[in-house]
């Protein structure tokens, strides 16, 4: 089984494949002044559930976000969640 992690600009998500399909993602809107990236959803469809798919994208996508110089807004429930349960991330809230 292999995982990618990609930053799909385009789509302003960043996503996540197993076995190259696609198995979830953490949407966002970005902002350039200042540098923001609001995270408002983060999905792994049903058959990919339970594998901690969610965390490693938005571990991605934050780790993105602060190499980028975006502070982050996490409106999503579950960033919210993530940044609480990993400290090391707590300087990035706007």
């Amino acid at each position: 089984m292999t995982t990618r992690l990609e930053h799909n600009v385009a789509d302003t998500r960043f996503e996540i494949y197993i076995d190259d399909t696609l198995a979830g993602y953490a949407d966002y809107a970005e902002r350039e002044s200042p540098k923001v990236r609001d995270f408002h959803h983060t999905m792994t469809f049903p058959e990919f559930r339970g594998r901690g798919v969610a965390a490693q994208v938005v571990e991605y996508a934050l780790d993105d976000s602060r190499e980028s110089g975006f502070s982050v807004i996490p409106t999503c429930w579950y960033v919210e969640k993530y940044i609480a349960e990993h400290r090391e991330y707590g300087d990035l809230v706007s």
